[in-house]
């Protein structure tokens, strides 16, 4: 088996003053002693300038200003849309219970005529039927009849046509219906047109 030498040690010198002349040594060319080792590094070397990454900082500010501004008006245009459809769902009631209101008032006088042959006895047979479907059909929109004999005068529900005084009473009263009023929810469509005995 042969005996393996090692390789001899090789010291280069890499001082840029001459230690004997005291002069400025010449730098050669900048070459990798070994296959596969890196030159020698500069004075330079590795040494990262500020200019990239200022910049980097820089286009950073501007993508976070530019998102929180794109962010801003999302929410903005958010709650613009929301406002928007608060409103389009309020007006849409609105009409909604204006176009009942309108076709209930202009049946308002069948309703009386109906309301008056059935008080009379005069409503029978198929007419009986489709006036029953009539009142419901609109009492599905809300419509509601009011008006009783004995209730309390209310200014703000009733119409007072005629009055009296009598001792019966401790405040006024609807004595006598003479043709009842008509609602849609808490809309008076027509008030109730009644005689009112005072107390005395």
């Amino acid at each position: 088996m042969a005996e393996e030498h090692p390789e001899p040690t090789v010291v280069r010198d890499r001082r840029r003053i001459d230690p004997e002349t005291g002069q400025v040594r010449t730098e050669p060319d900048a070459q990798p002693d070994q296959p596969g080792q890196d030159a020698p590094a500069g004075p330079d070397a590795g040494v990262t300038t500020g200019a990239p990454a200022a910049g980097g900082s820089a286009e950073l500010a501007e993508a976070q200003a530019l998102a929180s501004d794109r962010l801003e008006q999302l929410q903005r245009l958010n709650a613009e849309y929301a406002n928007y459809r608060k409103r389009v769902d309020r007006d849409r009631d609105v009409a909604k219970d204006a176009a009942v209101a309108g076709i209930a008032e202009a049946l308002l006088p069948v309703l009386d005529d109906v309301h008056l042959a059935r008080q009379h006895g005069d409503l029978t047979g198929p007419f009986a039927a489709i006036a029953d479907k009539l009142e419901a059909t609109l009492g599905r929109f809300g419509l509601a009849r009011y008006g009783e004999n004995g209730e309390p005068f209310d200014p703000m529900v009733h119409e007072a046509l005629m009055h009296s005084h009598s001792d019966e009473y401790e405040v006024a009263t609807c004595v006598q219906v003479l043709q009842p009023g008509y609602r849609i929810g808490e809309k008076v469509l027509r008030p109730a047109r009644v005689a009112v005995a005072d107390p005395q």
